[in-house]
């Protein structure tokens, strides 16, 4: 038997299902809305990251090229370089040479010049004349009484081989070098004195050592 059922439905069910219905709709969209601006702010994180190692790789870049512009030069640099040095060694024998074998020689030339004296400052010379009135040296000494035959010069120590009038001409070299600002430790070595045969004077061969500032 079938049983066909007359009475009305009642509308409260069927609003209530249209209800939900919406809801779950409005959620729906919401989630994905929020998905949305999710996504949107990952996005803007992600391009400055990107604006970021972008920024780094342009400046890695610049050094790179800068490197390479400087590998470039190099062997300029190295040839410059490379005169600069040899500038430098030019000046600094050059430098030598005015304080080396160089000045002592042009001292002893000063020694030897009639009218003349050592290099000395006034301030010490007279206080080696205080205490030692024997260690001035004669200015009317006439150096023509003494002629050098050799200068030979080894790791600042000086031999002066010549030869003099007498022994007080030697001594007035001795003394004069023992004063120079250039020469300390004079020493005379054993002399000859050697005896003319009538048409020349007596006269004396010498050798003097002693040591250079320099």
């Amino acid at each position: 038997m079938i049983r066909i059922n007359l009475m009305p439905q009642s509308p409260r069910r069927g609003v209530q299902t249209e209800t939900q219905g919406q809801g779950w709709l409005i959620a729906a969209l919401g989630a994905a809305l929020a998905m949305v601006v999710v996504c949107f702010v990952i996005y803007g994180m992600k391009q400055e990251e990107l604006q970021s190692w972008k920024s780094k790789a342009a400046q890695v870049q610049t050094e790179i090229e800068l490197s390479k512009s400087r590998v470039t030069d190099h062997d300029q640099i190295r040839a410059q370089l490379q005169k600069l040095r040899e500038r430098e060694e030019a000046i600094a024998k050059l430098q030598s040479a005015r304080t080396g074998p160089t000045a002592a020689l042009l001292e002893i030339a000063k020694i030897l010049t009639r009218g003349r004296g050592p290099s000395v400052s006034p301030d010490r010379l007279a206080e080696i004349e205080k205490t030692n009135p024997l260690a001035k040296f004669n200015p009317e000494w006439d150096a023509r009484r003494v002629w050098l035959t050799e200068f030979h010069e080894e790791a600042r120590r000086v031999v002066l081989t010549g030869q003099a009038r007498d022994g007080e001409d030697v001594s007035e070299l001795a003394r004069r070098m023992n004063l120079s600002s250039y020469f300390h430790d004079v020493r005379l070595l054993p002399a000859k004195r050697n005896t003319g045969d009538g048409t020349k004077a007596d006269w004396v061969s010498f050798q003097l050592e002693a040591q250079v500032r320099y």
